[in-house]
């Protein structure tokens, strides 16, 4: 996945001058909105004059401030792709007729064992160790409510998470789909909740409302998202990013699911004893209800 402008404009900061710099921190602040604004503003918003910003743009590798802007353009057009237009983007599949069908099938699975494998290890090695244990801290405290919320195929993953929690942990919840219910839910968001959301391209707008509300209530937000980052992401406390690489017309969500089982290890490890306890008592009654 190659890195988006916001990354190569954060990688290569130490490369400009003090003038560059403010330039570029304008341009972060306000991105990516930011980077469309006329060089005259930019300029004005930095306290430099116009030719810095230009030789701004120039020092991050770009012929100039356009060049730039058409960059961010093609950056937003993947953010925004549909599995329609990933379709239309890798085409027809191609056969080889001299191929035998099970050797066929073989080399398919060898490509994806391949993309899966490098997808999951970058998706790793990029997560901080930082903000994982920051979020292993959220989701094992017990004094901390836990909500989760996901969107058309990402809820999968919500509940994947909270099913889990909910085995070893009181306090979570999922988003109510009906209004009435969404709407009671979300009012009672407070200080001491925890929303965990998914949300990948394309975002649904819904959840960075989510992510805005619950920070206006001084609750803490978690956000899996892909590298091109949800809107969501800018309420978050922590963010996840995972890779999608497939070679479908569909992104894949396998990275973000090893990432919820490494953090549903995690907290079930910091919980300790009193989360083994929970457990048993869950399926004593799940036993005795008929329900295992």
């Amino acid at each position: 996945m190659s890195p988006t402008l916001a990354d190569e404009i954060r990688s290569r900061l130490g490369e400009l001058s003090p003038a560059e710099r403010k330039v570029a921190r304008v341009l972060l602040a306000g991105y990516p909105s930011a980077v469309f604004e006329t060089v005259a503003t930019i300029a004005e918003r930095a306290g430099v004059s116009a030719p810095t910003v230009l030789r701004c743009a120039s020092r991050l590798g770009y012929r100039g401030f356009p060049d730039l802007q058409a960059a961010l353009r093609s950056e937003l057009d993947a953010r925004n792709a549909s599995p329609i237009t990933l379709y239309t983007v890798a085409g027809t599949p191609k056969h080889e007729g001299a191929e035998a069908p099970q050797d066929a099938a073989a080399t398919q699975l060898g490509k994806r064992s391949s993309l899966v494998r490098q997808a999951v290890a970058q998706t790793f090695d990029e997560v901080a160790a930082h903000e994982f244990e920051d979020a292993v801290g959220l989701l094992a405290d017990p004094r901390r409510r836990v909500h989760v919320a996901g969107g058309r195929f990402t809820h999968l993953m919500a509940e994947y998470l909270g099913l889990h929690l909910m085995q070893f942990r009181d306090r979570v919840s999922f988003l109510p789909h009906k209004d009435v219910e969404r709407t009671s839910f979300l009012t009672q968001l407070a200080r001491r909740d925890v929303t965990v959301l998914f949300d990948y391209r394309r975002y649904e707008a819904d959840k960075t409302l989510i992510a805005e509300l619950a920070r206006e209530r001084g609750g803490k937000v978690v956000v899996f998202t892909d590298p091109w980052l949800s809107p969501a992401a800018a309420h978050a406390d922590v963010v996840f990013i995972t890779q999608v690489s497939s070679d479908s017309p569909y992104d894949s969500l396998v990275p973000a699911l090893a990432v919820v089982e490494a953090l549903v290890a995690a907290v079930l490890d910091r919980i300790g004893g009193s989360g083994h306890e929970r457990m048993k008592e869950a399926e004593r009654v799940a036993r005795r209800t008929g329900l295992l």
